[in-house]
């Protein structure tokens, strides 16, 4: 058997391999441990090299790489507890939002025929004091809901250990004279490229949703105060904007619900202004998308949204989350072996 035939069926067999270990993360919900170990391989590959060069030895590079992963890891879990931190500091203003909301009841049920009028709740203590009932009844699925938070957190934290341990491992190959076999450098060479498409699509994908968080919050902390508007959880509606919209697409429903929310609480009037600002500000993305997004990865907006409907189909919502960067790796993959 030459050669040739020999490596291209390693370059196959790694492929196959490739293609089914992404098809069982997705399957098995462990897409956010992929996406934090992804996260932190890559941030230690553009960190490393700024500090490996102040050492003069291998093992200290390794030294440093080690150090430098702990560092990310750790800031990763300081950051989710400080942005618990920073949500509650922003709870005060739910007062302010109970008013709003039993105001607004009041109307609904001024406009509301009699044989209605007795199945809506008339003011929000109502609604409080119907809550712990609601509570007891849906003990269970809450209960539930707590746990898959938990457990989804501890995924998250294992996938970036997993990342961290993986860009340690590169570190020590240069201290170790044994090449490696051809399948591990085949299978290297997809991960290199998944970790590069997931880079691209990530790095383009913040600074989509700066630019949201920026047009979001010279809405909520300008414009509306200049007619005498002030929303409550102003600066947690901008920190979700943010967050959430590091998720394409879905990302921006989310965020649009909330504020869209909480402008309801306030006024009709301000709803529709949010919902009218919102849905410029979502179109806006879509050019966003096609701009930064598409630019980054070498596609056009319509194929996005064709791979994003096409694994939501499969998938459901981690497939639609996971389809640019999936998108992105398979193109890179048929370019470079000259297929498109």
């Amino acid at each position: 058997m030459s050669s040739e035939t020999n490596s291209s069926r390693v370059r196959i067999a790694s492929y196959l391999l490739a293609a089914v270990a992404l098809v069982t993360i997705l399957a098995v919900h462990l897409l956010a441990s992929l996406f934090a170990g992804l996260l932190v391989f890559e941030l230690v590959h553009v960190i490393a090299p700024r500090l490996e060069k102040h050492f003069a030895t291998e093992r200290g590079r390794l030294i440093a790489v080690a150090l430098l992963s702990a560092l990310v890891v750790g800031g990763f879990i300081l950051a989710v507890i400080g942005a618990i931190a920073f949500f509650r500091s922003d709870a005060g203003n739910l007062a302010q939002l109970s008013e709003r909301v039993e105001g607004i009841l009041h109307q609904i049920r001024a406009g509301t025929p009699d044989w209605l009028i007795d199945t809506l709740p008339i003011s929000f203590d109502q609604l409080q004091q119907s809550g712990p009932q609601l509570l007891r009844d849906h003990a269970a699925q809450l209960q539930k809901m707590g746990m898959n938070a938990a457990i989804g957190f501890a995924h998250v934290v294992f996938g970036m250990i997993i990342g961290a341990v993986i860009a340690i491992q590169e570190t020590t190959h240069a201290l170790n004279a044994r090449a490696p076999a051809p399948l591990v450098v085949a299978l290297t060479e997809r991960v290199q490229r998944l970790a590069d498409a997931f880079r691209r699509v990530v790095f383009a994908q913040v600074r989509i949703s700066a630019i949201n968080t920026t047009f979001t919050a010279i809405y909520l902390m300008v414009a509306l105060p200049l007619f005498g508007v002030h929303l409550p959880l102003t600066k947690t509606m901008i920190a979700i904007t943010f967050l959430v919209g590091l998720l394409p697409v879905i990302g921006n429903l989310i965020s649009n619900t909330v504020i869209l929310l909480v402008s309801l609480a306030h006024s009709p009037q301000v709803a529709i202004s949010s919902l009218t600002f919102l849905v410029v500000v979502h179109k806006l993305e879509y050019f966003l998308n096609a701009k930064i997004v598409g630019g980054q990865i070498n596609a056009r907006i319509w194929e996005l949204i064709t791979a994003m409907l096409l694994m939501e189909a499969i998938f459901g919502l981690p497939g639609l989350v996971a389809a640019p960067v999936v998108y992105a790796w398979v193109k890179e993959e048929l370019t470079r072996v000259g297929l498109v």
